[in-house]
């Protein structure tokens, strides 16, 4: 797997040039995760970026009765735990590889170092992230309206 085309497959990195692509490149570690492993696991520390580079992974979470519930189901070049790149914390849900994945790994610890270094493409990374983010928000606008009137 080549580090460099999985990020350039992400929308994360969709403004960015080569040169931009290769700072985090540098820092993105190469995973594999056999069918039916977890990528992380919900209410656990998240300290890193993940990007599908091949495969399918399932997201989902426990309901308040403890039941799990399937999210949705996330593919190459889409970006998983973004949100820790920004800062630590608990994950939401759980990710688990439905057939052999491969992704690249960008460390929170890695990225920190790297703001020192190259803050201009970490910003734009971060703006990446809210912009993915905020698009997946209104995405599912409907569904939290929904939400909103059930107490």
């Amino acid at each position: 797997m080549e580090v460099a085309a999985v990020l350039k497959a992400c929308p994360l990195f969709k403004d960015f040039t080569d040169v931009g692509i290769q700072i985090f490149a540098a820092i993105g570690v190469p995973r594999a995760f056999p069918k039916g492993s977890a990528l992380f696991l919900e209410n656990r520390p998240g300290e890193s970026l993940f990007i599908l580079g091949e495969g399918t992974v399932r997201l989902s979470a426990r309901n308040t009765g403890g039941e799990e519930v399937t999210l949705g189901d996330v593919g190459a070049g889409e970006p998983l735990g973004e949100l820790a790149l920004i800062q630590k914390g608990e994950r939401l849900c759980t990710a688990t590889a439905m057939t052999d994945v491969t992704a690249v790994e960008i460390r929170h610890a890695d990225f920190q170092r790297l703001t020192a270094q190259k803050p201009q493409a970490c910003m734009k990374l971060l703006m990446g992230i809210i912009t993915h983010f905020s698009g997946k928000v209104r995405e599912n606008r409907e569904f939290m309206k929904s939400l909103v009137g059930k107490t």
